[in-house]
């Protein structure tokens, strides 16, 4: 009898003991996070910095909704790295439900999976709580990642609350490995999404013929 475990319930170790997954220790395994950001445009950088500017203004009357973070921030960065464009085509893979104790109180969030091609995630954290960490949304993010067995090749991932960027890269064999990159976030003193686009723009060239 098969026994489908629910993508919420992923966890590292289950991902562990049933893919025999493992991290990778080998700095030069995910080396295409490590990109210079000289390579963007006088434009796009100007445009980027404008973005944050816009999320910071949010930050200001707080709560600041996370669909309109999402709104500020995601779509001119998916756009910026022409994800909106063949070969990429966005789709909804599914939705997951994901609970957090603090203090006696279940927090509730969701993890939309949104698929830009067979090799490029996009998981997306919804949350009415900022801080709800992008790590949250790490085993679930590498269970699809890793779920097609046919798969030979790399694959990427990008998770986001919105405010933070977690880069993930997956190999299904001969063993099964990941890696992350550093974590970005927008409350850093410098821009992070010069570096995201930047790595979203190397990424997204990676994935095409």
């Amino acid at each position: 009898m098969t026994t489908t475990l629910p993508a919420a319930e992923v966890t590292l170790r289950t991902l562990k003991q049933s893919l025999n997954l493992q991290a990778s220790a080998d700095p030069q395994f995910f080396s295409e996070w490590q990109i210079e950001t000289g390579k963007l445009t006088e434009m796009e950088q100007v445009y980027l910095d404008r973005v944050k500017g816009n999320f910071l203004d949010l930050l200001e009357d707080p709560p600041a909704l996370e669909n309109s973070v999402k709104m500020v921030v995601l779509a001119p960065l998916l756009d910026l790295a022409g994800l909106y464009r063949r070969p990429f085509r966005i789709t909804t893979e599914t939705s997951i439900a994901i609970e957090l104790q603090d203090e006696g109180l279940v927090i509730q969030g969701r993890i939309d999976v949104l698929v830009l091609n067979q090799l490029l995630w996009l998981v997306v954290i919804e949350s009415k709580r900022s801080d709800f960490a992008v790590t949250r949304a790490l085993p679930q993010t590498l269970a699809y990642m890793l779920g097609n067995p046919e798969q030979k090749h790399p694959t990427f991932g990008l998770i986001t609350n919105g405010t933070d960027f977690l880069f993930l890269k997956a190999t299904p064999s001969p063993i099964a490995q990941y890696a992350t990159s550093r974590l970005f976030s927008l409350l850093n003193p410098s821009n992070d999404l010069h570096q995201v686009l930047a790595i979203l723009k190397h990424l997204a060239r990676l994935q095409q013929p």
